[in-house]
């Protein structure tokens, strides 16, 4: 009904219809608003007639006519402006009755009515629902570029594909990673799993980037071409690869659980860890968890999700759908291809006009598609009641009853497919004098890209300021449909008004008329609407590349810590690309059809998803609630009673009294114990019953007597597919909980408490290993040779072979002594310092590893070590003669020589400890600048030192080659004398500073109070050996003099037998 064309009959009419449905109020709020004036005149009419009757009935009231009057005067004017609020409160109502059940739909398929209503419950009209993550502030990268640093190598990312599938998350992932590769992320083989070249430490010449899948797919020859070969990883390979040698790694994708879960070992657990999920098939499934009371489920998925430092989502509604499992670590990159994927498909596979014809519309229906925001709440459903309230003046002036002229269709997307939905906006139709066939509804769960592709223009009307790009709007743009939005932030940021898109302001609606009379001309599409169409298009294929592409390069930049030798990748200034790697699928999006959507569902079926199979295998074990609930019940019955303990200890005490006259009665009787032979036998089954006998391998049986031992050293469960079995290998575990199982490994902590604190755990790492097995040696080695190999030897292909292993036993059968030292893992000295051609030395490799404070933490603690003054060189010389150094602890040596290396390492050990210590406090870590490198601060440089030690104490230096088992001498003792610091190492000195330490330990002369020396290993001086002597002579002469005292005692009074009762 136009604005200008009041009758009293459609007024009559209007009244009586709203009695009936209550929507009067709306049609009456739409005139009230726009043209004032009649309905005050009408209403002023209707007052003075009442008042006038009531003066012809009331005559003999005369004098009170004139109160009277004034009075009903201001009721009815309340009684207007209540049925004002009345209908705005009508108009609310409707709308959200309208909504209602778009609101529940939503939330069952989100996070479930418990996450819905408390998200509901926070919100208030007016209000938007936005996600803020906690990772904020200026990225670690960043911080590191204002700092010096002695790069040699291009940072390392391991990348775990969950499948490799031909759709947009592999397209989002190849673009992302081939920019990486562009800011100095290289990618390049690393062969099949083994990793060839990573075995030199510290991985110079390793290339930076791995690509790992769980299955083969269609995208492999893409991810080919960038990276150069795909290692297809199996279940029992997972725990097979050095995670430690990635600076992060990337997982795209929940099928890649398994690979995850291989992540949550020591010592992998503090490898970076981004995991990126776009699925929602478990989001899906969580509501059921909730309702079925599974926690366990949730807290599986919970604790995968705990161990990622980011788990990233493409939408900002994900956060919300997985809030069940946020453990804080959610970080939302907008900007998935998936809506340009999908509707590109969907355009190839479907006609426009055929479309149209389905769905009832003709060749000149001018249809325009109305639609809202991703998220409806049921107490905030205001979505399209604004936009009703918007489209008013539009409506009428489109779609009003009796109008001849092009057909204009309104098309409201929401809800449901029930005819509620449709009914109800017939009748406001209807109320605002509307043909029915102009107004009508689609619900969200038929095909929206149906409606999206056969409309002429989509117009968004959500009320709702979202953080992300409607996907709607997106896809309504790559169908080539002009599209009229609000000036919201989100769409000015990447939409130009009458370039990409029309925008109005969200405060004005008569722009949205403007808006249409610039689209619209003559019944039909104007020139101008193709144009915007066309250039919005465009714009939507690639509109968000960019931004997503910069968004991983600020969240790696934000979550890795490279370490010390590792070269810093570009800026984000330093891309070139904004756009999504289309052509690399362009042989894909040639052959796009219909039938490739029935393959996709065959795929599905064939291959379902991880969360099912998870889901299966979880529900094989006790179903957790209720059982825990029934125990709980039946424990609580089973508690004994105070009255229970006191009968139990009355039992207790008359069978102890009964066993201990038993006891006596048998010390006082004649026994026959048997045979010599049968006792034997007797103690040898009571011996092999022992734990420690009866779970020896037989590594143990055969390492008797050989003369060689190597112990490797490892940090946790994680490490044990790297660890050897047989005679010439024994573990030795940093941690008491994560030893092998039926094995005879020496348990550190054991050996050495101060390893059971994780601060100096870390820190010594290996080195602690070796000063637990010198600390009282004889107890656990006592063979002629020692040695020593770090985990990663063997995860890195360094570690012996077979050949090898004999060439190195029957080299040390040979020499029953010697002072030689034989290593098999060297150090890389081929690779170059960034921005110089100088090839690296033993020094500038030291300080590569340690943030550039190798030589300076060195000597400093060197001269601390000796009391040097301050003008003394304290660094020692090491040649440049092209020789090998070693390296990751891999080395043999004799026994008493490994004993005096254990000597000097603990005291360079405590003095390079008191540099880091003020007050007693442990400052920050100078050696390092990524976490990983600071938690294990020492390590580097003591992995250096047995160089350092073995050079200046003479010891002959020989490499054996793990393949072949070839030896080369290094360093020859004639060629190097002149170089030597030989009083430094000489063992007589290191003696004597190790009594004298021994003594302040002894007296309780502690520098400071964390001193880290005395609780390295063994505190032995001459002092302690005499007061020794004389404790044990002292316990001599007491045990004399009580004997004697007992024979005195027996010739004064005689012998005594006790009696049987005592």
């Amino acid at each position: 009904m136009g604005q200008n064309s009041p009758s009293t009959n459609d007024g009559d009419n209007s009244n009586a219809n709203s009695a009936g449905t209550g929507l009067y109020p709306i049609r009456d709020r739409f005139r009230f608003k726009r043209n004032p004036k009649p309905t005050s005149v009408h209403v002023s009419k209707s007052s003075s007639a009442a008042s006038l009757s009531d003066r012809r009935r009331s005559h003999i009231h005369g004098s009170r006519s004139v109160l009277s009057r004034k009075l009903f005067s201001v009721r009815g004017t309340s009684l207007f402006y209540l049925c004002i609020l009345i209908a705005v409160f009508a108009f609310a109502l409707a709308s959200m009755v309208l909504q209602s059940s778009i609101a529940s739909m939503v939330f069952r398929q989100g996070s479930g009515e418990r996450i819905g209503r408390t998200v509901r419950e926070g919100l208030k009209f007016g209000s938007s629902l936005k996600f803020v993550s906690s990772r904020t502030g200026r990225g670690l990268i960043e911080r590191a570029r204002n700092q010096p640093r002695i790069g040699v190598r291009s940072p390392r990312l391991a990348i775990i594909l969950g499948n490799m599938k031909s759709d947009p998350a592999s397209l989002m992932l190849l673009t992302v990673m081939k920019n990486l590769r562009g800011l100095g992320y290289m990618l390049q083989n690393l062969g099949e799993l083994g990793i060839r070249n990573a075995f030199i430490f510290p991985l110079l010449n390793a290339s930076s980037m791995q690509i790992y899948a769980t299955e083969d797919g269609k995208t492999k020859s893409l991810w080919e071409k960038i990276v150069g070969q795909v290692s297809i990883l199996s279940p029992e390979k997972y725990g097979h690869i050095d995670w430690s040698i990635f600076d992060g790694i990337v997982v795209d994708s929940l099928e890649a659980n398994d690979a995850v879960s291989s992540l949550m070992q020591e010592p992998f657990c503090s490898v970076q860890l981004i995991w990126i999920v776009q699925e929602d098939t478990l989001a899906n499934r969580l509501p059921l968890y909730e309702e079925m009371g599974w926690e366990h489920l949730i807290a599986y998925w919970k604790n995968a999700f705990r161990r990622a430092d980011v788990v990233v989502f493409p939408d900002f509604s994900f956060p919300m759908l997985y809030s069940v499992l946020d453990t804080g670590n959610f970080f939302v990159i907008p900007g998935s291809p998936i809506d340009v994927w999908a509707a590109e498909r969907y355009l190839k596979a479907h006609s426009k006009s055929q479309m149209r014809i389905k769905n009832g519309f003709g060749e000149d229906d001018m249809l325009i598609l109305v639609v809202g925001s991703s998220f409806f709440y049921n107490e905030l459903s205001w979505d399209y009641a604004v936009a009703m309230h918007n489209l008013g003046p539009l409506l009428i002036h489109y779609a009003r009853e009796g109008d001849i002229g092009p057909s204009f269709k309104f098309v409201f997307v929401c809800g449901n497919s029930s005819s509620a939905y449709n009914d109800a906006l017939q009748d406001i139709a209807g109320h605002l004098g509307l043909r029915r066939d102009s107004v009508g509804h689609y619900g969200l769960d038929g095909d929206v890209d149906e409606m999206l592709l056969i409309a002429d223009i989509v117009l968004y009307g959500s009320s709702q300021d979202e953080q992300g790009f409607p996907s709607l709007l997106t896809r309504a743009m790559t169908f080539g449909v002009p599209v009229i939005a609000p000036d919201y932030p989100i769409i000015r940021k990447h939409v130009v008004d009458g370039e990409h898109g029309i925008i109005f302001s969200k405060d004005k609606p008569d722009e949205l008329m403007k808006a249409f009379l610039l689209l619209v001309s003559k019944g039909r599409l104007s020139d101008f609407a193709h144009t915007i169409a066309s250039s919005g298009r465009m714009l939507a294929k690639n509109m968000q590349a960019s931004e997503c592409i910069a968004g991983y390069v600020k969240l790696l930049d934000n979550v890795l810590t490279l370490p010390s030798d590792s070269m810093l990748p570009g800026p984000v200034s330093q891309l070139k690309q904004g756009e999504w790697e289309w052509e690399l699928f362009s042989e894909e999006t040639d052959h796009w059809s219909s039938a490739m959507t029935n393959l996709d569902t065959k795929e599905a079926t064939k291959n379902p998803s991880v969360v099912y199979d998870i889901e299966e295998h979880m529900m094989l074990l006790p179903n957790s609630r209720t059982t825990s609930q029934n125990e709980s019940e039946i424990m609580a019955d089973d508690i004994p009673t105070e009255l229970d303990w006191d009968v139990l200890s009355e039992i207790d005490s008359s069978e102890e009294v009964e066993r201990v006259e038993l006891e006596e009665i048998e010390g006082r009787t004649d026994k026959s114990y048997g045979v010599w032979e049968e006792l034997y036998r007797d103690a040898k089954k009571v011996e092999k019953l022992k734990f420690e006998a009866n779970e020896r391998d037989e590594g143990e049986l055969e390492r008797t007597g050989q003369p060689l031992c190597i112990y490797e050293i490892y940090n946790g469960a994680g490490a044990w597919p790297f660890l050897h079995h047989g005679s010439l290998y024994r573990g030795l575990s940093l941690s008491t909980k994560s030893r092998r199982l039926r094995s005879d490994d020496v348990d550190a902590v054991g050996r050495l408490s101060i390893l059971n604190e994780t601060y100096y755990r870390d820190i010594l790492l290996e080195m602690g290993g070796m000063f637990s097995i010198a600390n009282r040696v004889d107890n656990v080695h006592k063979r002629p040779w020692i040695g020593f190999q770090s985990w990663r030897a063997a995860a890195r292909k360094v570690s012996l072979s077979s050949k090898a292993e004999r060439v190195l036993e029957g080299t040390v059968h040979q020499k029953h002594r010697g002072d030689v030292i034989y290593f098999w893992a060297r150090a890389d000295m081929g690779g170059k310092l960034t921005g110089s051609n100088h090839v690296l030395t033993f020094w500038s490799l030291c300080d590569v590893l340690n943030a550039g404070n190798c030589r300076t933490a060195f000597q400093d603690a060197f001269r601390r070590m000796y009391s040097l003054p301050s003008y003394v060189e304290a660094l020692p010389p090491m040649p440049e003669d092209g020789g090998h150094w070693s390296s990751l602890h891999s080395w043999v040596m004799a026994t008493p020589s490994f004993l005096e290396f254990m000597m000097f390492s603990r005291m360079f050990a405590d003095s390079l400890d008191s540099l880091h210590m003020n007050a007693n406090t442990a400052t920050e870590c100078l050696l390092g600048s990524s976490v990983s490198e600071k938690q294990h601060c020492y390590c580097r440089i003591l992995e250096l030192l047995v160089n350092v030690w073995a050079y200046h104490s003479a010891r002959t230096m020989v490499y054996i080659n793990p393949s072949s088992g070839s030896l080369e001498e290094q360093h020859p003792v004639e060629e190097r004398k002149r170089f030597m610091w030989a009083k430094y190492f000489n063992a007589t000195l290191l003696k004597s500073m190790d009594e004298d330490l021994a003594e302040a330990a002894d007296d309780g002369d502690h520098p400071y109070e964390t001193w880290l020396w005395p609780r390295t290993g063994e505190v032995h001086w001459q002092g302690i050996y005499e007061r020794e002597r004389e404790e044990r002579y002292r316990i001599k002469m007491d045990k004399k003099r009580k004997q004697k005292e007992k024979i005195l005692e027996r010739l004064k009074f005689g012998y005594k037998q006790k009696t049987l009762a005592g």
